[in-house]
């Protein structure tokens, strides 16, 4: 299993093409028959509870990474950092169970006919936890500093035209081109950084304010204590009245799986994340625990444990050489030995069932046919075919990384193996500073959130890039497009089948299996997969290993 730079089966519907209609979902909405699919340990043990919710309480929540700031415009955001965030901030909009979407913190979101321009609207009397308010200037300046910003400038980069305030509460988002699923970046998952509204205050603080964040969510900040702790008490001015339950959530960094898994059972920790199958294993079935894991169908797409290939550097900017290490390997077999079949073998960006999904022509394992082509590339170079495959400093990941490191040797490649830590991977790749790397990323809730890691228009050949692996394909740049700009639902997801269809072709991407998360708790710990919206209604559960902590509670 890899770890990630992070980010789900449903019906196709057709685009609302009307202008300045208020959406949950509009022209970017696919359609699952219920809610997303997930398996659990059954009623009462789903993160679901219908019970009368107790007030107060102190939850401590383990989690399986840390991050390196709070500050969405400038922090690299996991699934971990996504749930910081959710804690102390609000997110414009955010995902119903259908794969659609709703407004949030934001009352209205709405675009012209022609979906280049949109204009947020925010909820009245909305404060910051610093007591100042949540307007139209606020959310001006927000969007001015990301677009500044280089995390989240490349989201707003290659599409903005200008903002413009245009009534108190107001913000006009004016683009260059036409952006259908615009929304779904306002929803805070990974990717949607632009989602989260920060207070004037601590932009405009020294260092962005990114150890000391203040929103408008459910829980004010109090501490952060790097690789330890961080923590927050409720919010006694939030506006979405009555919530939180819990007076103070509490997160807990414990990298290794199994060590979280153990402070649980101790009862140090209250509920944990996990994306490690030898550790799912232990809970999935099992009563005396409430879980959930997304192994079933999801809204948009999940994570995919893969190796990324450098294509700009040798040997991987050899197209034979890539399909050498594509032929090597058997998803089958990985899904198996590594992750004890929890995680489903993969050979492409999307699974089996949902209407993205293409059989995408990844190549096959032949290990005859990847020895022939590691002979051609060594008559031609004089030279053989050597790199170093990079990996985290997890047990696991340290497993499969050799156990790849053996089959690509098989086929006579020469592999050398590095262990680093999970920013310091995020950093090499970046940076191009690598060769082969032990990866998991695209989950996301709609295609389109991969849009800069996929584009050529994000490879830059002598510094920091976006599009990690650095493929400048142009026709995968002409299939994003559409899947941007097209107000036609099956154009969009033929566009990202296409897509799916040119990656099995230029090898960016050798894939293993998909990634599954699991949440899991005491039954003490009550609601935490039962987000709404604010009238109400149901919102989608965890994604991609995030929940919300606003309507969980303890009894």
């Amino acid at each position: 299993m890899a770890k990630p730079f992070d980010r789900r089966s449903f019906l196709a519907r057709s685009a609302a093409t009307a202008a300045g209609v208020v959406a949950a979902g509009s022209a970017g909405e696919l359609l699952l028959s219920g809610t997303a699919g997930a398996v659990t340990n059954g009623k009462g043990r789903n993160g679901i509870s219908t019970a009368k919710p107790v007030k107060g309480g102190t939850l401590v929540f383990g989690v399986d990474a840390e991050e390196q700031g709070f500050n969405p415009s400038t922090s690299k955001f996991d699934e971990v950092g996504v749930m910081y965030a959710r804690t102390v901030f609000d997110p414009l909009t955010i995902i119903t169970p259908n794969g659609g979407w709703a407004p949030y913190l934001a009352q209205s979101v709405t675009s012209n006919a022609e979906y280049t321009s949109w204009t947020i609207t925010l909820r009245p009397n909305v404060v910051f936890h610093d007591g100042t308010p949540c307007d139209g200037a606020a959310m001006l300046l927000n969007f001015e500093a990301q677009a500044k910003a280089f995390i989240t400038g490349l989201a707003w980069g290659p599409v903005l035209d200008n903002f413009q305030q245009t009534g108190p509460l107001s913000v006009v988002v004016n683009l260059k081109t036409p952006w259908v699923p615009f929304p779904y970046w306002l929803a805070g998952g990974i990717g949607g950084q632009v989602a989260y509204m920060m207070a004037p205050a601590m932009i405009n603080s020294a260092n962005g304010g990114t150890d000391n964040p203040i929103g408008t969510g459910p829980f004010k900040f109090v501490e952060w204590i790097p690789n330890d702790h961080f923590t927050a008490n409720a919010f006694p001015g939030y506006w979405r009245s009555g919530y939180p339950y819990l007076n103070t959530i509490t997160y807990k960094p414990i990298v290794d799986p199994n060590a979280r898994s153990e402070a649980l059972q101790s009862g140090s920790i209250d509920m944990m994340v996990t994306d490690t199958p030898q550790v799912i294993v232990l809970y999935r079935g099992q009563k005396k625990w409430s879980y959930i894991d997304d192994s079933g169908p999801v809204i948009g797409q999940p994570d995919m444990n893969c190796v990324m290939l450098n294509m700009a550097a040798a040997p991987f900017n050899n197209p034979d050489v890539r399909l050498a290490m594509a032929k090597s390997l058997s998803a089958e077999q990985y899904s198996r030995i590594i992750d004890l079949s929890i995680d489903a073998p993969s050979t492409g960006l999307f699974v089996p069932g949902t209407p993205y999904y293409s059989s995408s022509g990844f190549p096959t394992q032949d290990v005859s046919g990847a020895k022939s082509l590691v002979k051609k590339v060594q008559s031609q170079t004089g030279k053989p075919v050597s790199f170093t495959l990079t990996s985290t400093n997890g047990p696991e990941a340290i497993r499969a990384a050799q156990y790849m490191q053996q089959l690509f040797q098989n086929v006579g490649m020469k592999v050398t193996t590095a262990v680093v830590e999970q920013n310091d991977l995020i950093n090499l790749a970046l940076a191009g500073t690598y060769q082969a790397l032990e990866w998991r990323q695209f989950g996301a809730v709609n295609p389109d959130l991969n849009y800069v890691f996929w584009s050529p228009t994000q490879v830059n050949t002598t510094g920091i890039s976006i599009n990690m692996a650095r493929n400048t394909d142009p026709k995968v740049e002409a299939q994003l497009q559409i899947g941007r700009t097209s107000t036609d639902q099956s154009a969009r997801i033929a566009a990202y089948q296409q897509v799916n269809e040119l990656l099995a072709k230029d090898l960016p991407y050798i894939w293993n299996d998909r990634a599954v998360w699991a949440v899991i708790s005491s039954p003490q710990t009550q609601n935490w997969n039962n987000p709404t919206t604010p009238t109400g209604a149901p919102a989608a559960g965890m994604i991609g290993g995030s929940i919300w902590p606003t309507q969980i509670w303890k009894s």
